[in-house]
């Protein structure tokens, strides 16, 4: 094992007995990727098992973040550690997201029993999805017993992170407009739990009623699980605590049915398919390059050769 290896294995002893900061270290290892996140990966890989993740997602603007601190509350009222990672799938140079979702959960910060972290894609080859799964890991691996990952918008980035987790939560406002618009983005799909967030403000029993019908015309309501509807205002912590219960209901008939081991399951296999499908995308664009790169191009734009023979030939060394 090289230096830096047991520079890494050091870092995550410490972790587990409790250095949030040895924890940062290892969570910025993870989203810059390479080597140095592989080493940590292998480590915590088998360690895992223990934690429940919740993924909150919904429209920007939904109030997530605020929600996100009313049920850190929630929980810490009731003794229960959590972590929270705020991920913001835009670039790191903004700051925008990164630096508003602390804020909003800036009265968390002092305590002990709360770890919140915002990640961004800061280049790591596997995407933001892939980085995300390994940080959940870790946190798991650490000892957290509940992370909420939380996403800043809805669209198929954050719909990939969100199936990260073992109790999905979709949250939306009053008049939250079309439901197309609400199918196109995949929140029936995904969601176990709707929060009807805001829920002090005009428009609330449509919301509920629409979303009430959607479900019973969607296949979604003849599956064992039927999502609940909660309603919460952020801002004053009113339903939080309903939520919380609402989760905690979906993990019971998860874990009852059997349907939570098989989504860690599936989750899984489409992890290491994404990472195949990656390395090989990282690959192709190594290739993708040099003299003979742009020979046969050339050769293409001659229309001395087809794209796939061309493609076939690009290939061959890697197939």
């Amino acid at each position: 094992m090289n230096s830096r290896s047991t520079d890494i294995k050091k870092l995550f002893e410490d972790a587990c007995a409790g250095d949030r900061a040895a924890l940062a270290r290892l969570l910025s290892l993870i989203e810059r990727g390479g080597d140095d996140a592989r080493s940590v990966g292998r480590l915590v890989y088998p360690k895992v098992g223990n934690g429940y993740v919740v993924g909150i997602t919904g429209a920007p603007g939904a109030g997530k973040s605020t929600l996100t601190s009313s049920l850190i509350s929630h929980l810490r009222s009731k003794s229960q550690e959590v972590s929270v990672l705020a991920i913001d799938p835009s670039s790191p140079f903004t700051g925008g997201a990164i630096l508003g979702d602390r804020v909003r959960m800036q009265s968390h910060a002092t305590d002990a029993g709360v770890f919140i972290r915002s990640m961004a894609t800061r280049g790591h080859l596997g995407g933001l999805s892939l980085a995300t799964s390994e940080a959940v890991r870790l946190l798991d691996a650490v000892g957290s017993p509940c992370t909420l990952v939380e996403t800043v918008g809805v669209g198929q980035v954050e719909v990939e992170i969100a199936r990260n987790a073992d109790t999905i939560v979709v949250v939306v406002n009053p008049g939250w407009g079309d439901s197309v618009q609400a199918n196109k983005a995949g929140l029936l799909e995904i969601a176990d739990v709707f929060v009807i967030n805001k829920a002090d403000r005009p428009g609330v029993d449509q919301t509920q009623r629409d979303l009430e019908q959607m479900l019973e015309l969607s296949e979604i309501a003849t599956d064992a699980w039927r999502p609940k509807i909660v309603r919460t205002v952020g801002t004053t912590g009113e339903g939080a605590e309903g939520l919380w219960q609402a989760i905690s209901a979906h993990r019971e008939h998860a874990t009852r049915d059997g349907s939570l081991a098989k989504r860690r399951e599936q989750r899984l296999r489409n992890e290491l398919r994404a990472i195949i499908e990656r390395r090989l995308e990282h690959r192709a664009r190594e290739i993708c390059t040099g003299e003979r790169w742009d020979a046969i191009q050339n050769e293409m734009l001659a229309r001395s050769r087809d794209p796939w023979s061309c493609a076939d030939e690009m290939l061959a060394g890697i197939l």
